[in-house]
């Protein structure tokens, strides 16, 4: 197949409403195929991540143990996603998405054999887990470095609104779904589900052209993960922006404190949790679905700065929520699993809702900012990149959070961190005018 046709550089706006522009559907079929693809999948793979957690510890009864399925693929996970990055600079970009969504299509169904014979272990569990995880990277670098070559670059802000539709359509309905298919239908229909979804997918990508790199090809390797090492050092706009988003992960991102808070200080246990991590993804979902002004900002790295700052002053909201809730504010009686702060829960869920939609809005203009600067040569490392940072950000966070809320309070730490987000945001991109200076039209890197 040949290369897709490039789609002309600027496309009119039939209207300047505040809602998602849906654009990019219009202009190239074969990103809306990829789209719908990695969006039932992409659900699909939640309902496994969660089922196996779930899995886990119906066979062992050990909080440690779901927690190592996160733990033991991270490290595969980032490998894979550089290697990734590396072979989608290489070669034909379609073929190696579709070799390792194969990967991930073997790993599901036998999942599924495995729980439909009853055959089904920790350790294989763990091991099928890896390999999905692992695998799922590489296709996620991969399309990344596909899209800004389906859809002219004026439309690259509305493709990334539509991922925060993906997102907040995975993260708000997969958890939720997986349980109940769990507890109703069981595992084996569970992942059963995931493998019909998955095929989605392989739609989206079959039907797209054959898309090789542009420009200067790299042998996978040491020298070329080097290669784009060098790239970054040069790239001052791209780099500021992955420090960005390290801090604003680091600092912003107390998800390991939400049982505690869910049991000992807001009440209503589980549920709790749930409702406060589904707020996030509601935020992401609806900034996107109102997005409409966000193509029409230029100057992304302005819009980079002051998202993550709305992001770090609703942490602080939060943590003034946490605050109040620890002087009883509000409290019934007795706050307990079974005895919930009602109101401060519904407080926390807007300041959480909030820094959803800003940290959506911040990966619009980052995703976008990446996807026009960097050289498509160049897209797949700095994707694969990118991916060391989404992995490692939150999982600093977690560790943050925990250390602090140990010698402190469960409220300190979103409290700290949302002011030093705000402060240290603000001096960095203050000390960059490049940054501050970035021109959508005029792409740098």
């Amino acid at each position: 197949m040949s290369d897709p046709p490039r789609a002309p550089a600027v496309m009119p706006r039939l209207r300047r409403d505040h809602f998602i522009d849906l654009r990019p559907f219009a202009v190239s079929p074969a990103f809306t195929r990829l789209w719908i693809g990695s969006t039932l999948a992409g659900l699909g793979g939640q309902l496994t991540i969660v089922a196996v957690m779930l899995h886990v510890y119906e066979l062992t009864g050990d909080t440690f143990a779901v927690s190592m399925v996160a733990v033991a693929g991270l490290v595969p996970m980032i490998i894979a996603g550089l290697y990734g990055g590396m072979l989608a600079d290489a070669f034909d970009r379609r073929l190696v998405a579709m070799l390792a969504a194969v990967v991930t299509f073997a790993s599901t169904l036998l999942l599924a054999v495995l729980a439909w014979a009853q055959l089904e272990t920790v350790v294989w569990l763990y091991v099928l887990s890896v390999v999905n995880s692992a695998a799922n990277s590489i296709v996620g670098a991969t399309k990344s470095a596909i899209t800004p070559r389906l859809i002219p670059r004026d439309l690259l802000p509305a493709a990334a609104a539509l991922q925060g539709i993906t997102v907040g359509i995975m993260v708000m309905a997969g958890p939720a779904l997986a349980g109940v298919l769990v507890a109703f239908a069981g595992y084996a229909w569970t992942y059963s589900i995931d493998v019909l979804l998955m095929t989605t997918l392989f739609l989206g990508l079959w039907t797209l052209p054959s898309i090789k790199p542009e420009g200067e090809i790299v042998k996978p390797g040491v020298e070329s993960l080097r290669d784009g090492l060098r790239f970054l050092r040069r790239a001052g706009n791209i780099r500021l922006q992955y420090i960005l988003d390290i801090i604003a992960m680091t600092f912003g991102h107390p998800l390991a404190l939400f049982p505690a808070i869910g049991a000992v200080l807001l009440g209503g246990g589980a549920i709790t949790t749930g409702v406060l991590t589904a707020s996030i993804a509601a935020g992401a979902f609806f900034s996107s679905l109102f997005s409409g002004p966000i193509g029409r900002v230029r100057h992304h790295g302005i819009g980079i700065q002051r998202a993550i700052q709305v992001f770090g002053a609703a942490t602080v909201v939060f943590g003034l929520v946490l605050l109040a809730a620890q002087l009883g504010w509000f409290a019934p009686a007795v706050v307990d699993e079974d005895h919930a702060n009602l109101a401060l829960i519904a407080l926390a869920m807007v300041a959480l809702a909030i820094t959803g939609a800003a940290d959506n809005v911040s990966a619009i203009y980052r995703s976008t900012m990446m996807q026009a600067a960097v050289p498509d040569a160049m897209r797949g490392r700095l994707q694969g990149i990118f991916t060391v940072v989404v992995a490692g950000g939150p999982r600093i966070g977690a560790l943050y959070a925990g250390t602090v809320a140990t010698f402190t309070a469960l409220w300190f730490p979103p409290l700290l961190g949302g002011f030093v987000i705000v402060g240290l945001v603000g001096l960095l991109v203050r000390l960059s005018p490049g940054f501050r200076a970035y021109d959508a039209q005029h792409p740098v890197p």
